[in-house]
């Protein structure tokens, strides 16, 4: 049985209003962050629409599943931190540029427009706002999760840990940054959560381009 003809009745209802990345931004973005509080969990697609919640790699499969029922490759960017808390986008191509669909708990994770001529370019947008005490980003992979089929990374009702580790196992190309840059924007993310929420970000560069 094909993946579509599989689908819930709930599942193809996000199918059918999910037409585009935006679209799809906008679904991930009205569900709620999963903290993970009772069990460590890899939901794909079916389990995202079921528990209405996803971490950012969930989010990232879900949207991959939901964006190649319309056309595009499903496609996994990894942005790999020194910290091991990595962080998961569902990459897509428009006229030519790079752009992202993403779900996280901090705002300058999210999306981004396809404005990236790139994918180092589109992983570069994530530096500044993913450093926080720890975390910086060092590298990127991208992986097409059709490499995995038959492993049933779309609809199982289980966890899908095989992704998770397809995606360390992956080469990742490094991005060489300052370390100098590094530590003053670190500086400057540890002033700014001591009066503001940690979820947000003081880095406002590249904004514009956010999704």
């Amino acid at each position: 049985m094909t993946p579509h003809k599989r689908l819930t009745p709930a599942e193809r209802r996000v199918v059918a209003r999910c037409r585009t990345p935006f679209q799809t931004q906008r679904w991930i973005k009205s569900l709620r962050y999963n903290w993970e509080r009772e069990s460590e969990t890899l939901r794909c697609f079916r389990g995202v629409v079921r528990h209405r919640k996803a971490h950012c790699l969930e989010a990232a499969l879900a949207a991959a599943t939901v964006m190649e029922r319309h056309g595009f490759p499903p496609l996994l960017l990894d942005l790999e931190s020194r910290d091991h808390l990595d962080h998961v986008v569902f990459p897509f191509r428009s006229h030519g540029s790079w752009g992202a669909v993403a779900g996280s708990r901090d705002v300058g994770l999210w999306g981004r427009k396809p404005a990236f001529r790139t994918l180092e370019a589109l992983a570069r947008s994530y530096y500044e706002p993913y450093i926080d005490l720890t975390g910086r980003i060092t590298g990127y992979a991208l992986v097409d999760l059709r490499d995995l089929d038959p492993y049933d990374w779309r609809l199982s009702d289980r966890n899908v840990w095989k992704v998770e580790r397809f995606l360390i196992d992956a080469p990742h190309r490094p991005i060489p940054t300052s370390d100098r840059r590094y530590i003053r924007l670190r500086e400057q993310y540890r002033k700014f959560i001591e009066t503001n929420d940690p979820r947000d970000t003081p880095f406002k560069d590249g904004r514009r381009h956010w999704m």
